[in-house]
């Protein structure tokens, strides 16, 4: 049978997702919020990531396994790439730059996202050690759900007073003495068990100790969890994020940062010396910036710009876009709303939701490109 006709028989699900070269091994290990969906994405005429491309290529089967939620999937997958390290999970990204899920064997010890080149300082008969997790956003949103089911301290035992956190029911509460060491132990464990794959055993377990969160657990909403099912694979491999910067007694710099796969990917970053917009017209400067990064076709499209700015900057680069029929989704930053996503008119659904699930990501591309477009003076590096 086809792997495309095979692909078609994929349930609508979540779940992760395997390609095996033609010894058995396997290439590649992905997650989907819907398994038919995303495999399809594979089999269409272009692929936006030769990567991809060759994989499917070399690809002589493909397998499934349905998850019961999204979360489930992310869990999944971090596990199953943990222990078999496929090929092309490995060469999309530089594998110092993985995201981890650490638990300390402390006392009262809580999870925290590290970086892999950071894990020297986390041996692991000290820790409990998760991942690889394949994004920052992805890892911190699925804290996020786990910790309402089972709330963990990032405080001190016996303060005398309820943390920030406890006010808002995410503290376990060791800081008015809520709960005991071997209570808040036997929560981390359910944790630990539960970010190792034993969601079975755990559920059994709770619904004797625990039925409220037995019950949570098994009624998870996980929405936010949802970044990439709306569109096409690799779709959003190149963010761009632009900022118009002014330097004391300079001329002004636009700067272009880029994040490929949820991360900064500075080799990519360039200054542009603003030479034709008036100063201190920042609408210009931005048409400026963008209309010269758009010239060089060698570059690759990006598939998001974001930019630091409110709907005054959206509008103005929309109508650009429209006036030269580009079709390029755009994403404002109005640091004025309280870094409110600002969105042109006629953005889709599928599109603002993607924007809203990454976040994070778009927040440190535009601290990145204020950041970069600050040490304009010292970089040299703009383009002509």
């Amino acid at each position: 049978m086809e792997l495309k006709d095979k692909s078609k028989k994929f349930p609508d699900f979540p779940g992760i997702y395997y390609w095996y070269d033609k010894q058995g091994e396997i290439l590649y290990v992905g997650r989907a919020t819907s398994l038919k969906r995303r495999i399809a994405q594979y089999f269409q005429k272009k692929l936006l990531d030769p990567r991809i491309e060759e994989m499917v290529a070399t690809a002589k089967d493909i397998k499934f396994k349905q998850t019961d939620t999204i979360l489930d999937s992310i869990v999944l997958e971090a596990n199953e790439i943990k222990k078999y390290w496929p090929k092309y999970n490995i060469v999309q990204k530089d594998d110092k730059s993985f995201i981890y899920i650490v638990i300390p064997k402390t006392d009262y010890p809580h999870p925290m996202l590290v970086r892999a080149r950071e894990l020297k300082k986390f041996p692991a008969k000290q820790a409990h050690i998760f991942g690889p997790y394949q994004a920052v956003h992805l890892a911190k949103t699925a804290l996020r759900i786990i910790r309402r089911i089972f709330p963990w301290s990032t405080c001190k035992p016996g303060q005398a007073k309820p943390c920030f956190e406890h006010q808002l029911g995410l503290c376990a509460g060791i800081c008015v003495d809520k709960i005991d060491k071997k209570q808040y132990q036997q929560n981390i464990k359910h944790i630990v068990w539960f970010l190792s794959g034993k969601k079975k055993q755990l559920l059994k377990r709770l619904a004797k100790e625990s039925p409220a969160q037995a019950e949570a657990m098994q009624h998870i909403q996980d929405v936010a969890l949802i970044t990439r099912e709306d569109i096409n694979i690799g779709s959003v491999n190149r963010i761009e994020g632009y900022d118009i910067s002014h330097l004391t007694g300079k001329e002004p710099y636009g700067a272009m940062v880029v994040f490929s796969g949820g991360m900064p990917d500075k080799a990519e970053y360039r200054l542009f010396k603003i030479k034709t917009a008036p100063r201190h017209d920042d609408l210009r400067a931005l048409e400026e910036v963008i209309s010269r990064r758009l010239k060089h076709d060698e570059w690759p499209k990006p598939d998001i710009m974001m930019i630091d700015g409110g709907r005054p900057q959206v509008d103005f680069i929309s109508s650009l876009f429209k006036s030269q029929n580009i079709n390029i989704p755009i994403v404002g930053i109005s640091k004025y709303g309280g870094d409110k996503l600002i969105f042109s008119k006629g953005s889709s659904k599928s599109f603002i939701d993607l924007a809203k699930n990454l976040k994070d990501v778009l927040l440190q591309a535009r601290e990145e490109a204020h950041r970069f477009g600050l040490s304009a003076s010292r970089r040299k590096r703009s383009i002509k």
